[in-house]
């Protein structure tokens, strides 16, 4: 079975970046599915580009991806498929925002192998496999590459004020100011869509919490590339995360992303209870 390389899957993920950039140029209108959430046609054409690039690069191996599951195709996946969410953010793309991303990651027997989150209106890229995580950052409009790659760590200093990643729409929730409150010496850092794994990854955060409901694509390719990087993401009871949940249940009930194992037990004894 084919294994697509790590430089396959970031081509794609630009490929799909180029396409979202390109229906924003020319305007779009947005529309809500039935679950409330928006969709635009950028989704829908970046989607359709990764899954024939999937197709191509490895055929037979299962594809979950958002808009095809909003539309009932959620695939048997198995021990191998690849997790996609072709837009994270449309929310704030369709306001005109920029940190919106196109997310590919490969599952293996459950766990996130190979991770590529790539911001098209900023130009960052973050991508991992097994022990390796890197940034590069391309510009926006000549896609030129402005910073090479280079490896990425997640903090591993207990530092003496937590740094908690969380977003302006999910991160203002009661759980969230629980959880806060609970850490005690806190500063907050906002950022939207996956970048907030990466923000994790990098260093400039050493935890990401997520209270309630979020789909395997939401999370896939940031677990793989936190992974690589040295930081790991868990359930809100510090168990592991299983990708390819059964009977089409591809839900994660909330999550905790950590830079290292101090930043984990103190996610653990801050959960609001």
């Amino acid at each position: 079975m084919s294994t697509p390389t790590l430089t396959d899957l970031i081509a794609l993920a630009r490929d799909a970046g180029r396409e979202i950039m390109a229906v924003r140029a020319a305007g779009f209108e947005s529309q809500q599915k039935l679950d409330g959430s928006i969709v635009t046609l950028a989704d829908q054409r970046a989607e359709a580009i990764i899954e024939a690039g999937l197709a191509k690069l490895a055929p037979g191996v299962p594809v979950l991806a958002e808009e095809a599951a909003a539309a009932g195709r959620i695939p048997e996946c198995g021990a191998r498929f690849f997790c996609v969410d072709p837009l994270d953010g449309t929310r704030g793309f369709a306001k005109g925002g920029d940190e919106f991303t196109v997310n590919i990651a490969l599952i293996e027997n459950g766990a996130p192998r190979v991770g590529v989150i790539f911001a098209p209106a900023t130009g960052e890229l973050y991508a991992s496999e097994p022990g390796r995580a890197m940034k590069a950052r391309y510009d926006a409009r000549s896609e030129a590459l402005r910073e090479p790659p280079a490896a990425i760590n997640a903090a591993q200093a207990d530092p003496s004020q937590w740094r908690v990643v969380a977003s302006d729409f999910s991160g203002r929730n009661e759980a969230t100011s629980k959880f806060l409150g609970n850490l005690g010496n806190t500063t907050t850092i906002h950022a939207s869509s996956s970048i907030k794994f990466c923000r994790v990854a990098e260093a400039a955060a050493d935890l990401y919490p997520r209270f309630g409901d979020v789909s395997e694509w939401d999370a896939a390719a940031g677990h793989a590339i936190l992974n690589a990087a040295g930081g790991g993401v868990m359930l809100l009871d510090g168990s592991e995360i299983y990708y390819g949940g059964s009977n089409g249940d591809v839900l994660i009930q909330g999550f905790c992303a950590y830079a290292n194992a101090a930043a984990k037990s103190a996610a653990l004894a801050a959960m609001p209870r």
